[in-house]
Formats: C-alpha cells, structure tokens, sequence
C-alpha cells in the first residue's frame, strides 16, 4: 500500500490564502450584490508594464521563426538576462555578485521552499513571528519541524518575535541557529532594516556558520537612499546569504512568473564528516534536475525590465502603489487607527481597533464594509490584534475601501 508524506498532516489548519479565499466566497455567495474590494494577498492588478509586453509579443513572433525557435532553455536562465541582473541590481549598488551565481525561476515564494532540498533535517530553523506563511510550512512539510502547539508554533522552529517594541525587526537571538529566514521589506509588517541591523546578522551568521536566506522581493519600494536593497552590500554577506528576487511586485509578473536567486559561488556548508561543501553546486543541481526554466518569452520580458523604458515604466508602476500606501496610512492614522509600514513597502501593517482580535476583525470589516484584508494571527501569533492591508489595488478602490473603512471604525 502506498504510504504519504505524513509531515503534511501536521498542518492543522489551511494555508492561509486559501482560507481567506474560501471565506470571501461564502460571503459572496450569500450576498451576491456585495460590493467587494480585496485588499487582501499582496496581488498586483495594474497592467504589465509596455516595454516587458513589447518584448513578449516580439519573443511570440521569434518563436514562429525556425530560424530563431527556442526549445528548452538553460536551467539557470539565459545568460542575457543574468547578465543584466548582475549588472543592475547588484553591480551597480557596489556588490560583488556575478550572472553566473543567479538562477532565473518561476517564482521566488517557489524558491524559499525548494531551497530545503539541499539542506538537512537536523537544521535549527529561526524565523521572525509574524511570518509569511510559506517558510514556516515548507519546513513542518519538510519533516524540519514537529507539532504545533495551541498557538500553531511548531515544535523545533525558533521563533524571534517582532513588535513595534523593536521597530518589527528580529532581536539576534541567544542561541545558536543554522538558518534564518529574513525579509526586507518586511512581508507582512511593511519594516525596513538599516545596514547596521542587517551587519549584526552577518556577524552572527559568519560566526556561528549560519546561512540567511534573505527574502528581498519588495526591494523595488525602498525609497529611502540610506536603506540596503540587498543584503550582499552588507560586508561578509556572500559567505553566509543566499538571497530571493522577484518581478512580480516591481513589474507586475505575478501572473507572467519570473524570479530569481543568488547563490555565490563560495559559499559553503560543511557535510558530516567535516568536508566543505558548495551550496551552489547543490543547487545547480537541484534545479537541473527537478526544473527545465522559465519560458524563453517570459525571460524576454523581464529583461525589459532592465531597458531604458522598462525602468521608466517600473518606477512609475512602483510609485502608484507606494501612493496607495500612503493613502491608506494617511487615511486609517486620520481615523485614529494605529498603523506601520507603507512607507518602503507596499504593505501596511493595522493595529485591529476596538480590540478584535485579527479575524475578528477580518469577519466584521468584510460584513460592514465589502473589504478584504489579512488576519495578522494567519502570519503568527505575534501577528494576532494586527491587520495586513495591501496597497495592489486601484486607486480607485484602495480610496473607497478607505471611506469605507473610516467611517466604520473610526476610533
């Protein structure tokens, strides 16, 4: 008889979105005139920029000439896209990343949890509480983890608990971790990390042989010229950092799919018997052999995002919703709502009113309003009494939500 993965039972409750997703339904299915407005999951909805649709349409076209027809590409991506995105994203901020140590995917949330192939199960995993969902459940799938308790943290995860306290960026914890999972800008809390904040954990990590993978997918609404977009312009990051991009959120490919990791090629991890080994070389396999590449037309694409039009386009993308933010925090602060985030990050993190916990209020503000957001206890238990608000919406909607919601719960 075939036996299952039974980590996955483990699992007790749904993937957040999708519980999200099942309870918006139900209310429309019982109110089918409700106008809705989903400020919810971090999904764009304006139009792929004209330069990355330009190109697209042109690698269509090439793929109707024999003479220019592509089959299977390189797992790791075409060289001339890696290359623009040594040369932009790193090079050009001062860091020493080549396009031999990118690899091109369909989807940096498909990354941070196939990135566990190549490590062990005897890791010690930190993660910051509230967290995006994904790193905690791609480990407890993984068998990295044991049960939840009855605040659903899982038994063997390291939970580093972030607050206004601390400005929502992790404290370097006490004990010894192996792996860190760190995301700036912050998904879901909207936080930012200095360098001096990012150095203390490549310290920690060079000196304790760690590895942080850092998930920097919101890098594009950094705003503020003081603050890293990466962490490898942190000194001694690339002997301890793997790192996670993505255009889904600076070009609105969350539906296209095109992402990418960085993994230098030096660094190592030691095997059981003390031999060193590249992690690298363990990817390049890893994505060799279980991923044949993103789709030549899709590469096409994002490497518009790189022309002289693509990054006109881009900023003005990135700034319409960092407007959106603003609105929503200016919005929501006027109505005596406390709020954080929005301001380098398309995210604004709610302090629930009236004292509702988060679906509580998730529930309440559906029923009295028609809009959708995201229960901060669904990011962890540190996350309950918070709220996520999207600003990918139009402006449009984002202001009528905010009306809406001002005039309900006005404190």
């Amino acid at each position: 008889m075939a036996t299952i993965n039974e980590n996955y039972l483990k699992l007790k409750a749904g993937y957040l979105f999708p519980e999200i997703a099942r309870r918006v339904k139900a209310f429309a299915e019982a109110n089918p005139n409700a106008p809705i407005i989903k400020l919810g999951i971090g999904d764009v909805t304006e139009p792929l920029p004209e330069a990355c649709r330009t190109a697209m349409i042109k690698a269509v076209e090439d793929m109707g000439d024999r003479s220019k027809f592509k089959g299977y590409g390189p797992e790791q991506g075409y060289l001339w896209l890696r290359e623009k995105i040594a040369s932009d994203d790193f090079q050009a901020r001062g860091c020493d990343i080549s396009a031999g140590e990118i690899f091109i995917s369909d989807g940096s949330k498909c990354d941070c949890g196939n990135i566990l192939d190549i490590f062990g199960k005897d890791n010690t995993i930190a993660v910051t509480d509230p967290v995006y969902p994904v790193y905690v459940d791609t480990n407890v799938m993984a068998g990295h983890t044991g049960d939840a308790n009855d605040k659903g943290e899982y038994e063997g995860l390291v939970y580093l608990p972030i607050s206004a306290d601390n400005n929502f960026t992790a404290e370097i914890p006490a004990q010894k971790v192996d792996i860190i999972y760190l995301c700036f800008p912050n998904n879901p809390t909207g936080a930012t990390a200095t360098k001096e904040h990012l150095q203390a954990w490549v310290n920690y990590a060079k000196e304790h042989g760690s590895i942080i993978l850092f998930d920097a997918a919101y890098e594009a609404y950094i705003t503020d010229p003081s603050l890293p977009h990466s962490i490898y312009e942190i000194e001694g990051a690339k002997d301890c950092a793997i790192e996670f991009r993505s255009f889904s959120k600076n070009a609105g490919f969350t539906g296209t799919r095109c992402a990418f990791t960085v993994v230098p090629q030096n660094l190592t991890v030691k095997a059981s018997d003390g031999t060193e080994v590249k992690l690298w070389q363990l990817w390049n396999r890893r994505q060799s052999t279980k991923f044949n590449g993103v789709s030549y037309i899709v590469q096409r694409g994002a490497e518009a995002v790189y022309s002289e039009a693509g990054k006109a386009q881009i900023k003005e993308l990135v700034g319409f919703y960092l407007e959106n933010a603003q609105i929503i925090c200016e919005q929501l602060t006027a109505a005596g709502i406390s709020v954080y985030g929005g301001k380098n990050a398309p995210y604004v993190w709610v302090k629930t009113p009236q004292g509702l916990s988060s679906w509580d209020f998730f529930d309440k503000l559906l029923q009295l309003t028609n809009v959708v957001g995201t229960p901060g206890s669904g990011f962890g238990a540190a996350g309950e009494g918070y709220f996520r608000i999207s600003a990918f919406n139009s402006r449009e909607n984002v202001e009528e939500a905010m009306k809406r919601i001002t005039e309900k719960f006005k404190v």
